[in-house]
């Protein structure tokens, strides 16, 4: 990722939680790592959030403050697109039957 020396800020015990915060920071311009069970195919433990050190306040800060209100649409367009970042390319070996 280039932006140095990545510092931990957030664990949480929901992988829903963590996507949701992950998704928080990115929309502010803020790379994030997540790592823990809630980053495997099946999500279903909890994660730590991980953002360059030079970030790291701006992310507390962020992550402190209460949520923005989300409509069911917003929030249904923000799991469509988590979902297409996770599914296999086409042509990837977990993407289906290929070949004649």
């Amino acid at each position: 990722m280039g932006e140095g020396r990545f510092v931990h800020v957030w664990s949480t015990g929901s992988a829903i939680e963590a996507e949701l915060a992950r998704a928080r920071l990115e929309a502010e311009g803020i790379p994030v790592l997540v790592k823990g069970e809630a980053e495997g195919p099946y999500r279903m433990g909890g994660a730590d959030l991980w953002v360059p050190e030079g970030l790291e306040a701006q992310a507390r800060l962020i992550l402190e403050s209460p949520p923005p209100d989300i409509s069911e649409e917003e929030l249904a367009a923000l799991a469509e697109a988590s979902a297409d970042e996770d599914a296999d390319p086409p042509g990837s070996p977990g993407s289906g039957p290929s070949g004649p």
